[in-house]
C-alpha cells in the first residue's frame, strides 16, 4: 500500500464515522484535543496522522475495538487490539469466571451472547426460553435474537410479543447507529419480518418493556439486565455481552424458584 493511497483510505474513514456521529470538525476538533485546521488536512488526505494521533481520534470517535483496528490499518499502522476466540486458552478465566456469574444468577436465567447475539454461555434456568422451540432453532451455533423472535421460537409463548419484538429490534437499531455492521442488519430486517403489526400508545416505553411470557405455571414478567465489558483490550471480550432476567413480580420469582428446583 502506497502513502498516498493510505492517506486515501483513511481520509475518507475519518470524513464517514465523522458524518455518523453527525459532528462538526470542530465538535471533533475539540474531543481529540486537536486544531478544526489540522482535522481539515486529515479528511482531505493533505496530512498523515501519526499512530498516537489515530488513536486518540478512534478514541474521541467512541469506536469499538474492532473498529480502532480498522482505523489504524487504514492508516497504514498494525491493529493494536488483539482478538481471542471465545474458547482459547487466553480466554479461559473469564469463561470461569462468567459461569460462575451465570450458575450464581439462580434460580433466573441468564446468558452470554456475542456481537451479532450467537449463544455462548447459559445457565440451566436458560431452559425456560428453549421449550417448545423448533429442533432447527436450537442447532449450534444458536441466534438467540433469531430464537426469541422467531415464529417456531420463543415467540409463541410471549404475549406481548409485538411490544417486546420491537425492544428487542429498536436495541439492535441503536447498536447498528453506532456501529454499522452488515451482518447485524440483515438479521434486524429477517427480525422485522417476524414481528406482528404494533399499535403503541403513548405510555410506550420501548426502552423499559418487560417479557411476558406463557408457561404451565402460570404467566411469568421478565425484565432484562445487560452487563458488558468496557474496559477490555481483546476484542471477543470487549463484544460479549451478559443479559440477566430478573422476575418482576413475586409470583414470577416463586415459578422460577420452583422450577430450579426440578431441574
Amino acid at each position: 500500500m502506497t502513502v498516498a493511497q493510505t492517506e486515501h483510505g483513511f481520509a475518507r474513514e475519518l470524513r464517514r464515522w465523522r458524518g455518523l456521529r453527525r459532528w462538526s470538525q470542530l465538535d471533533l476538533a475539540i474531543r481529540a484535543d486537536t486544531t478544526q485546521r489540522y482535522l481539515s488536512y486529515l479528511e482531505q488526505g493533505r496530512s498523515h496522522p501519526g499512530r498516537a494521533m489515530v488513536v486518540r481520534l478512534a478514541e474521541s470517535l467512541q469506536l469499538s475495538l474492532r473498529e480502532r483496528n480498522a482505523l489504524l490499518m487504514s492508516a497504514g499502522y498494525t491493529p493494536i487490539f488483539g482478538e481471542s476466540g471465545f474458547e482459547t486458552t487466553e480466554l479461559e478465566p473469564i469463561r470461569t469466571a462468567l459461569r460462575a456469574i451465570l450458575d450464581g444468577h439462580m434460580p433466573y436465567p441468564a446468558l452470554v451472547v456475542d456481537r451479532h447475539g450467537t449463544l455462548l454461555e447459559a445457565n440451566a434456568a436458560f431452559t425456560l426460553f428453549i421449550e417448545g422451540c423448533a429442533p432447527e432453532l436450537l442447532r449450534p451455533p444458536v441466534n438467540v435474537r433469531r430464537l426469541t423472535l422467531h415464529p417456531d421460537g420463543l415467540a409463541r409463548r410471549v404475549i406481548n410479543l409485538p411490544e417486546w419484538g420491537r425492544h428487542v429490534t429498536e436495541a439492535l437499531r441503536n447498536k447498528v447507529r453506532i456501529s454499522p455492521d452488515p451482518e447485524l442488519e440483515e438479521l434486524i430486517a429477517e427480525l422485522d419480518g417476524y414481528l406482528p403489526p404494533a399499535e403503541l400508545g403513548p405510555g410506550y416505553l420501548g426502552f423499559a418493556v418487560p417479557l411476558r411470557l406463557h408457561s404451565d405455571s402460570g404467566e411469568l414478567r421478565l425484565i432484562t439486565t445487560l452487563t458488558s465489558f468496557a474496559t477490555a483490550t481483546d476484542i471477543t471480550l470487549a463484544e460479549l455481552h451478559l443479559e440477566a432476567f430478573l422476575p418482576a413480580d413475586e409470583a414470577t420469582a416463586a415459578i422460577l424458584r420452583e422450577r430450579a428446583a426440578n431441574l
